[in-house]
């Protein structure tokens, strides 16, 4: 994320270990630019599999602080663009495992959550893609389709099926497997602990401002009140690339919103399916999508992207 994030969050930061910020000159073998999810998955699978590595952590802020603190806590398959246009774009062997490795990324995270043993309110459940609309609808059946072609276990839910999980009159969905709903601060901030167990350094506070060649190997983080030599350097900072001149060609950072809501009636919550645990994204882009709590509240985003001030464009 880049800028200060709006609205308050959900989700509380638990405890996180120590995060001085970085003065003078430091070496690391490995510096991870950002404390969010990417970065700190990175860092603490570098650290399980090469035990010895100096690994250093630095954000801006610190762990969960930016979209990965503010997230919905929805897990589930998918990866990149819709699967009938991975087809076209990509090819119908890499479409398919692109879609097999977001599944294998699901089933990681759930192995994840069990290993660092970390109370991150993790439901295992279904994930809906689900439309009320007509373009909604041919957005599903072209992907319907292009699952069908390239050997995907996605099946189609008719509004019977729909109304079995959800009780919302959603015209067809696409299901889902595996899934889960979780609390992303508790989770970040658990693999930010697991980190710091494994000998990773963290500085808080210290945003990187330059990336330059080293004089020697590996580059040269400049941050504001010191210098970083690396090894290797993982930059795992979102939207923030491109104001590091990084190439990654055009990204255009938007802000949207989701609202939590106080707990439903025991009725309500039931009848949206809390006890199962499911999640219902709309097919239409930007379109409502919800997921529900083991408080029995229910937290609810979609609606129109805004670009932040200062991009000289409209909202």
């Amino acid at each position: 994320m880049t800028g200060e994030p709006a609205g308050t969050p959900y989700w509380e930061p638990s405890e996180l270990p120590p995060q001085p910020q970085l003065h003078g000159v430091v070496t690391a073998d490995v510096a991870v630019v950002g404390a969010g999810l990417a970065g700190l998955s990175c860092a603490y699978h570098l650290a399980e599999r090469a035990p010895g590595l100096d690994i250093a952590v630095l954000d801006a802020e610190q762990p969960a602080a930016g979209a990965s603190g503010r997230g919905t806590g929805l897990l589930g398959p998918r990866a990149g663009p819709a699967v009938d246009r991975a087809v076209r774009r990509f090819g119908p062997r890499t479409a398919r495992r692109m879609h097999r490795a977001s599944e294998r990324a699901v089933r990681d995270v759930l192995d994840l959550c069990a290993r660092l043993d970390v109370p991150c309110g993790l439901r295992p459940g279904e994930q809906l893609m689900a439309t009320r609309s007509a373009a909604g609808l041919i957005a599903l059946a072209r992907r319907a389709r292009a699952c069908r072609d390239i050997g995907l276990d996605v099946p189609v839910l008719t509004p019977a099926g729909i109304r079995d999980r959800v009780g919302v009159p959603y015209r067809a969905a696409l299901l889902h497997r595996p899934a889960a709903t979780l609390d992303p601060a508790a989770l970040t901030c658990a693999l930010a602990r697991a980190c710091a167990d494994r000998g990773v350094r963290f500085y808080g506070r210290s945003p990187l401002l330059a990336l330059r060649p080293g004089d020697l190997v590996g580059p040269e983080l400049v941050l504001p009140h010191g210098r970083l030599y690396a090894g290797q350097a993982v930059l795992a900072v979102n939207s923030a690339a491109q104001a590091l001149d990084l190439p990654v060609g055009t990204v255009l950072p938007v802000e949207v919103y989701a609202l939590a809501t106080e707990p439903l009636s025991a009725s309500a919550y039931d009848e949206l399916g809390g006890r199962a645990g499911h999640s219902v994204v709309d097919a239409v882009a930007l379109a409502p999508y919800f997921r529900l709590l083991p408080d029995r509240g229910l937290v609810a985003g979609g609606g129109a992207a805004t670009l932040p001030s200062g991009l000289g464009a409209p909202g």
